[in-house]
């Protein structure tokens, strides 16, 4: 397993050529450019092995007692090596540290069949998240699935 190391900073250059390395999630030009944008405003933590940034998190801070993870991507080449679960843990203890008590994610959700989506689902359920509830066109024009990971106090 490589050693990761997380980095709080904004990359947006490492953003956009990590969700081109990821077409089965990320094919939508206009998806890519917004999360690219808003790499610029977000709370940024970057996950980088041998001087190189495979995975980024984006973290939207809504209320002092809850966040939500905006964006995980690793690198293609990178997937399954821990990088994902570095950040998650990262993004955790940092915000727990800042008195953060809940973390969420959204998803394309269950009832939409994909089988890139429903890797998305069990990488959450591995991470401690828990699905809450699917929604109908609330980040795109499909379900999307809210899934929540209490952060120990």
């Amino acid at each position: 397993m490589p050693v990761v190391e997380i980095d709080r900073r904004q990359d947006p250059a490492a953003v956009d050529r990590i969700l081109r390395s990821l077409p089965d999630w990320f094919a939508i030009e206009e998806a890519v450019v917004n999360y690219v944008e808003s790499a610029w405003r977000r709370d940024s933590f970057l996950a980088i092995i041998d001087g190189e940034v495979v995975g980024v998190a984006l973290v939207n801070r809504h209320f002092p007692e809850s966040a939500e993870l905006s964006l995980i991507a690793v690198q293609a080449n990178h997937r399954g090596k821990g990088v994902g679960s570095a950040l998650v843990n990262a993004v955790s203890m940092s915000l727990v540290v800042e008195g953060c008590q809940l973390l969420q994610a959204h998803t394309v959700g269950p009832s939409f069949e994909d089988d890139a989506y429903a890797k998305s689902r069990a990488f959450y359920r591995r991470a401690g998240f828990l699905p809450l509830q699917e929604f109908e066109r609330i980040d795109w024009d499909g379900p999307s699935i809210v899934m929540v990971r209490p952060l120990a106090r």
